[in-house]
């Protein structure tokens, strides 16, 4: 058994957790906020058997999407302020994939 903890974009989440429904499994979402930009993602909590992990993280790969982003970047100068835009890249997701000793649903 598996459990695997995907962080992806909250915008990506919805289409992720039907295509892994549809694939018969089960999920559970948190909703987080990234370091960086501080934006919401979801992390989806994924139990599975080792031998559908494969499945699960071609699922996730197929749905989360990186992308292009501008967003505001402020610069201090001896000038004053300034508000020159950045691109980021944002999306696709981050996958963590650990063992499980014990499961039980009760």
């Amino acid at each position: 058994m598996k459990m695997v903890l995907a962080i992806v974009n909250k915008e990506d989440s919805r289409k992720t957790q039907a295509a892994l429904n549809k694939e018969g499994f089960t999920s559970t979402k948190l909703a987080t906020t990234g370091g960086f930009l501080m934006t919401s993602n979801v992390t989806l909590l994924i139990g599975t058997e080792e031998d559908r992990v494969d499945t699960v993280l071609s699922i996730v790969e197929h749905n989360c999407k990186k992308r292009t982003q501008i967003v505001p970047n402020t610069i201090h100068s001896a000038a004053g302020l300034s508000d020159n835009p950045v691109s980021v890249c944002v999306g696709g997701a981050t996958v963590f994939v650990i063992p499980v000793d014990r499961f039980e649903r009760l």
